[in-house]
């Protein structure tokens, strides 16, 4: 592994080793969960980026201070956002030898994510702390140990949980009062426990419909007037916990929230689901709450150091992936044009590079990815998990519709920069019915895919919580096949994810017949090219390896 401080390049008068191949048909496309792998071992990150302000050693920071240019407002479709300017020391990352990823060199010119959603209570909220006391939940430190629930089987039980992560934003406030005169304040996206399932405070803005409160619902837990419960115990109560009313107070308030690992806590006397942001922004010295919601980190000089970090000497042209971390065409892009210009730097230094996205802003750059895929190697791959409607609305709506996407994947093919498809994330019980995997392989090889891969969900922890939660509100048939599907790791069972892949396998096989094309080659084992570094020996729980499917298109 590069020593921490150390410089990506290596000394004058050394090199790399021997040169990786210049063909991207090594690359797998794969949902890339990067903090997984960069880890020094199992549960143990390694912070690449920016280094805290406490921390005096270790990695250099990419920018200091003074590097930190300015704040940019967003308006018009980017209002609510803040926009952090920063010059970064450099732009091209080089990934740690020990990786599992089938690339060496990153470039992400964003940082952050303005799609997370904040569940957040009053600062004042009393919550139940394991030894039977109460505290406020602004007063909460990781490490303190609350009650909270866990389910077994078709019912719930009292658990003891640590406190993982603690946070502040600020929020429009409501106030919703029970039967028993219990006053929770919390924002229209907090979501607390009925008989019915979970459910948020009120509807979204936008009027969307989603499960939230009403006045027929009757909230679950322990009611404010009643003694702590004993670990173990079934969640159930006599407390008269029905809502009597819901009501905007007309402002913002601090909010706060906290993670638990249980995945929820009791508030109030009510149960309260937690939110799971990503501490992404925890390594650059932004905390996890309301920065990471509105504050983008844009790598305003990214082009600049592209170019500068290409003409380096010490250089040798080696590919470069993009798209593993933060998806290069997200809005922000729309607005910086970053990713436009860093391609073409790439271009005109005849660097092969590759892109995964799941964004249709790929598409205008269509004319400099042809002149980048005439000059050198450039791949690209749209990630496509299913063409079900309903499956797709309520997975992923903030994303462009699939159809969208295999429209895109035939232009890019037409333009002459090959493209393949990820059809990830697989869902088990919801999107890996033949059928559906079916309609997908077609789509994909009839709009010209050169590829096709597939990967199944990977729930890691803490978004294995939140999913199951978001399936316990949408799909609540479907958890108890999760947790046990998903009871030893957070990848499937090497036995299901094999048959997955075959079953795609046939079902390309299948769809190149039907068109005249013959069958994809009779192995879907990747090939390392001269100089690859080889992956790791993975255990039975390691992440799965993606199997490309070349299409020979």
């Amino acid at each position: 592994m590069t020593r921490r401080g150390s410089s990506q390049y290596a000394p004058p008068g050394k090199s790399y080793g021997p040169q990786r191949s210049r063909d991207f048909g090594w690359l797998l496309e794969q949902t890339f969960d990067y903090d997984a792998a960069v880890a020094d071992g199992p549960g143990v990150p390694v912070r690449l980026r920016w280094r805290l302000a406490e921390d005096d050693g270790g990695q250099p920071a990419l920018f200091d201070d003074d590097e930190l240019l300015d704040r940019h407002v967003g308006r018009g479709e980017f209002q609510g956002l803040e926009f952090l300017h920063v010059n970064a020391r450099r732009v091209i990352n080089e990934v740690p030898a020990a990786s599992r990823m089938p690339f060496r060199y990153t470039i992400n010119a964003y940082r952050g994510c303005s799609h997370a959603c904040s569940y957040c209570i009053g600062a004042d909220t009393p919550i139940l702390m394991a030894d039977g006391r109460v505290r406020a939940v602004a007063d909460l430190r990781p490490g303190d140990q609350v009650v909270g629930t866990e389910r077994d089987g078709n019912y719930r039980r009292y658990r003891t949980t640590p406190v993982l992560a603690q946070w502040s934003t600020r929020k429009p406030a409501y106030q919703v009062v029970l039967e028993d005169g219990t006053e929770l304040v919390a924002s229209g996206d907090h979501r607390f426990l009925t008989d019915r399932g979970w459910k948020h405070v009120t509807n979204t803005e936008r009027g969307q419909d989603r499960a939230h409160l009403t006045l027929n619902d009757r909230v679950v837990g322990t009611g404010r007037s009643h003694p702590a419960p004993d670990p173990g115990t079934l969640v159930k109560s006599d407390a008269p916990l029905g809502v009597v009313s819901i009501e905007p107070l007309g402002h913002e308030l601090p909010m706060y929230d906290i993670t638990t690992g249980t995945g929820d806590f009791i508030a109030n006397g009510v149960v309260s689901h937690n939110c799971f942001a990503r501490p992404t922004h925890d390594y650059l010295g932004l905390n996890i709450g309301e920065d990471f919601d509105r504050r983008i980190v844009v790598k305003v000089n990214a082009v600049e150091r592209v170019r500068a970090e290409l003409a380096d000497a010490r250089w040798h042209g080696e590919p470069i992936a993009m798209g593993t971390n933060t998806d290069p065409y997200q809005r922000a892009e729309g607005k910086y044009r970053l990713t436009r210009g860093i391609v073409d730097a790439l271009v005109e230094a005849d660097n092969p590079f590759s892109i995964l996205t799941k964004s249709t802003l790929v598409l205008g750059d269509l004319d400099r990815l042809a002149e980048g895929a005439r000059r050198t190697s450039v791949r690209t791959n749209l990630s496509i998990g299913t063409l079900d409607e309903s499956v797709w609305r309520t997975s992923e709506p903030g994303t462009p519709h699939p159809r969208q996407r295999v429209a895109a994947v035939a232009r890019l093919n037409e333009a002459g920069v090959p493209c393949g498809v990820l059809i990830a994330p697989v869902l088990p019980g919801l999107s890996d019915h033949p059928d559906q995997l079916e309609a997908v392989v077609e789509a994909c090889v009839e709009a010209g895919a050169v590829s096709v891969s597939t990967n199944a969900l990977h729930l890691r922890p803490g978004v294995r919580q939140h999913y199951l939660a978001w399936l316990e509100q949408t799909y609540p048939d479907l958890v108890d096949v999760y947790q046990r599907r998903y009871r030893r790791s957070a990848y499937l069972p090497s036995a299901d994810q094999r048959q997955l892949s075959a079953l795609v396998a046939r079902l390309v096989d299948a769809a190149l017949t039907r068109r005249g094309g013959g069958t994809r080659p009779s192995t879907t084992d990747r090939v390392l090219t001269p100089g690859e570094r080889p992956a790791p020996n993975r255990p039975e729980t390691a992440e799965p390896t993606s199997a490309q499917l070349d299409l020979g298109i």
